[in-house]
């Protein structure tokens, strides 16, 4: 701040205040002298003064005077009249301290002073206004709220027994977890509804909602008197502790995101599979797709893909992805493919996530969530609930993984454990489950439908056989054969078991088997110690030419939920259940609805139908609307209480993150050392931030 030339230096011990101004005017006299025409003009306004400004003005006034009397051609002030009027004014009170004060503050307060105090008390009367106001309508509010309607009199109250019967509708998930059987439940209800049926009588609801209610065929008498109660209270449940108000905000055109568990060049079921689901999916351009497959480092790239093709980067294996696509579609594919980081694991020869995988998909992006085995990609799933971050889920289980598990060490017991998990998954993190067969396990929220389809090139294949057929040419000339990858979960057990079993009866039969995989020299040594037919050859392309000559294909795995080979087999082949009338009679084409029904155009239909999704792309993010039954969809819209299945849910999500959380617990049910995240190299080959700086300690 500038001193304007005043000597700022600490005045002497036993100097008063007013002696050290005199001497700091004294030394800036010419500073003083330069602004005395704008004090004069300041003293001689015509408004009204403090006391002490009049005090000041005269003795101004004074010095002036004199100064002109004598001729003396220097302004100089009187200092010490001036410093008699500030010490008079001290002695009434006035000082740094006690601030200004006027002798009469009505009659002599300063206009800018009285501006602001009038400003002051007008914003403290409005404020007071405000908050009166505030008061009023909250007053209103509470005089309008109906704590008790008119209708409500009429209703009588739950009883111990109808909230008994809720809570254990409820709690079937619970129940499911715990391994007790629904029909226990249902009974125990029943028997608790039974003794109120009386009051179920009374329908508080509008004339259209009740009909609607009763037309219903998943109605309940329960339900209808709980959805009664609530309404006539006047009570709407707006949501709980588990819910996630902040979801994609659906737009225009929805997206849809296809997570799986492998990708191509390993040909498996879910690499291939959702592959064309994508290509299916986006050809309609209703919606934006995008399919997200792990990458692997090439140390594990090496131990999965065939003919030791490995990458060195995602770009170049999504270009292989999308050529190997393109030749069997026919068309141009239109949609994304993202990578998110994966490991892989030896002993269970499958691909385990690293990391939190729905961080890859950015938060404008989660509308619609297709996951290729749900319960895969959740065992060790650390991260954002599925439920909670999209707006609809969709779970599409491939594998019988509890039939692999029994194959292991100690199998009975990880099965147990993995059954509970898996329909955990589905729970947790699902909105509709499909199951590709029976052969799957029983899960929450699920039901059975095939929505795979068969690569357009088997049908052509299909249809070329039948062409030369018809021509007189001999287009089937081979037997029967196996192709699959050469693991004993496959099948490849019971063909040995089987072939050795009936060896007499089926003398001469031989079969071709395609595959390479771990345990195909232990396959091979089985098979020859027990001098089975057998002839191994390396596996290959279900469209390779060398075996569109075949007429028979054998699966013996009863394991697999829908195997792809025998799908891929029917589009060329009528299979057969018994070898030897397969092997005398020449399979019949397809018609033109079995062809249409093998096609990913149908299978693409069923999917829509059966996941909802159809109704899901048209309710503009209504997902609301299409889960649950719709007795539960009317109780939400009406009245209704805290879900207790949302509330399970949510518990067993969040006791899965906490357990998943912990390296310890998470290598004792065999995860893959090192996944709670991504490595380093996974950094450098996806262009990541280091998983620290992804994910600090702390959260910063």
């Amino acid at each position: 701040m500038a001193s304007f030339g005043v000597d700022t230096r600490p005045a002497a011990a036993g100097e008063g205040a007013l002696s050290f101004l005199s001497r700091s005017l004294r030394e800036d006299l010419r500073l003083i002298r330069a602004r005395a025409g704008e004090l004069e003009t300041f003293l001689s306004a015509p408004v009204p003064e403090p006391d002490l400004f009049a005090r000041l003005r005269k003795a101004y006034n004074t010095t002036s005077s004199s100064g002109s009397a004598s001729g003396i051609g220097k302004t100089r002030l009187d200092l010490s009249a001036i410093g008699k009027a500030f010490e008079a004014e001290v002695g009434r009170g006035w000082g740094a301290k006690t601030g200004w004060r006027w002798e009469d503050e009505d009659a002599a307060e300063w206009e800018p002073i009285r501006a602001v105090k009038a400003r002051l008390r007008d914003l403290d009367r409005k404020r007071q206004d405000q908050a009166s106001d505030v008061l009023h309508k909250v007053k209103l509010s509470l005089k309008s709220m109906s704590f008790a309607p008119e209708a409500s009199e009429e209703v009588p109250p739950l009883d111990l027994n109808e909230l008994l019967a809720y809570f254990l509708k409820q709690s079937g998930p619970l129940f499911d977890q715990l391994g007790i059987k629904r029909d226990v439940c249902d009974k125990l209800v029943e028997s608790l509804c039974s003794k109120r049926k009386d009051h179920f009588v009374y329908d508080p609801l509008s004339t259209s909602e009740s009909s609607s209610f009763r037309n219903d065929n998943t109605c309940d008498e329960l339900d209808l008197r709980i959805a009664s109660v609530l309404q006539s209270t006047g009570h709407h449940y707006e949501g709980g502790f588990w819910d996630d108000g902040q979801k994609y905000d659906v737009a225009d055109k929805r997206h849809v995101a296809i997570v799986t568990t492998a990708s191509l060049p390993w040909m498996t079921g879910t690499a291939v599979n959702p592959l064309f689901r994508a290509a299916y999916l986006a050809k309609s351009s209703k919606q934006y797709v995008t399919l997200m497959v792990p990458w692997l480092c090439k140390s594990d790239q090496e131990l999965v893909y065939p003919n030791n093709m490995t990458f060195s980067s995602p770009e170049d294996q999504e270009s292989y992805i999308r050529d190997w696509l393109e030749e069997r579609v026919g068309f141009k594919t239109d949609f994304r493919i993202s990578f998110y980081p994966g490991k892989f694991q030896k002993e269970r020869r499958s691909i385990i996530p690293a990391g939190d995988t729905s961080q890859f998909i950015p938060s404008k992006e989660a509308d619609i969530a297709i996951l290729e085995e749900p319960e895969h990609l959740n065992w060790y799933h650390h991260g954002k609930r599925w439920t909670d971050k999209f707006n609809h889920v969709v779970g599409v289980v491939h594998t019988n993984y509890l039939e692999y598990i029994k194959r292991e060490k100690n199998g009975a017991i990880q099965a147990f454990f993995v059954k509970h998990i898996n329909n955990l998954v589905a729970r947790a993190y699902c909105h509709k489950v499909l199951r590709l067969s029976g052969a799957t396990q029983d899960v929450a929220r699920s039901m059975i439908c095939n929505v795979h389809g068969v690569n357009p090139k088997f049908l052509e294949v299909g249809e070329r056989i039948a062409a030369e057929r018809e021509s007189g040419q001999q287009s089937m000339s081979k037997g029967a054969y196996f192709l699959g990858k050469m693991v004993w979960a496959k099948g490849y057990r019971e063909l040995i078991d089987l072939l050795a079993k009936h060896k007499t009866d089926l003398d001469g039969f031989k079969l071709d088997v395609y595959g390479n995989g771990e345990d195909s020299v232990e396959v091979q040594s089985a098979a020859k110690k027990l001098d089975l037919n057998l002839n191994f050859h390396k596996g290959r392309d279900h469209a390779d030419d060398s075996l569109h000559g075949y007429k028979v294909f054998v699966n013996p795995s009863i394991s697999d939920v829908l195997c792809t080979a025998t799908a891929e087999a029917l589009a060329m082949e009528d299979f057969v259940a018994k070898v030897k009338e397969a092997m005398t009679r020449d399979p019949q084409p397809l018609t033109p609805e079995q062809r249409y029904n093998l096609s990913w155009e149908a299978a693409t239909q069923r999917f829509m139908e059966h996941s909802e999704l159809d109704k899901v792309l048209s309710s503009n993010g209504d997902c609301a609307s299409t889960s649950g039954n719709s007795v539960d969809r009317k109780m939400r819209k009406s009245a209704s209480l805290p879900n207790m299945s949302d509330i399970v849910d949510g518990g067993l999500a969040f006791a899965h993150y906490c357990f998943t959380g912990s390296e310890l617990l998470r290598l004792s049910t065999g995860a893959v050392p090192g996944t709670l995240n991504y490595n380093k190299q996974h950094s450098v080959d996806m262009h990541l931030l280091p998983p620290q700086v992804q994910n600090p300690v702390y959260g910063w």
